[in-house]
């Protein structure tokens, strides 16, 4: 049973850390940092993957989903609500 719980939060877990680019993977750290910044801001990360050489984060927040662009400097250059 203990087994089953640590495999369940390594997978939820690594699901932002697996956040692909067009060549493969995002470096572990960087999304953490990104997870990081926007939790601050009140954001529910959800996923992390590279589009146009950008950041792109999928995130909640008041019930509302969002997809927060960030450059390579981690600045937000836009931010678009889901319907």
């Amino acid at each position: 049973m203990t087994r089953i719980i640590a495999l369940a939060l390594a997978l939820g877990l690594g699901s932002i850390a697996q956040a692909s680019d067009d060549n493969g993977m995002i470096d572990a750290a960087k999304a953490e940092q990104i997870k990081a910044q926007l939790t601050e801001q009140g954001y529910d990360v959800r996923k992390i993957e590279m589009e146009d050489g950008q950041f792109e984060a999928y995130a909640t927040k008041d019930g509302k989903h969002y997809e927060i662009y960030l450059d390579s400097d981690l600045n937000v250059v836009k931010t678009e609500q889901d319907d």
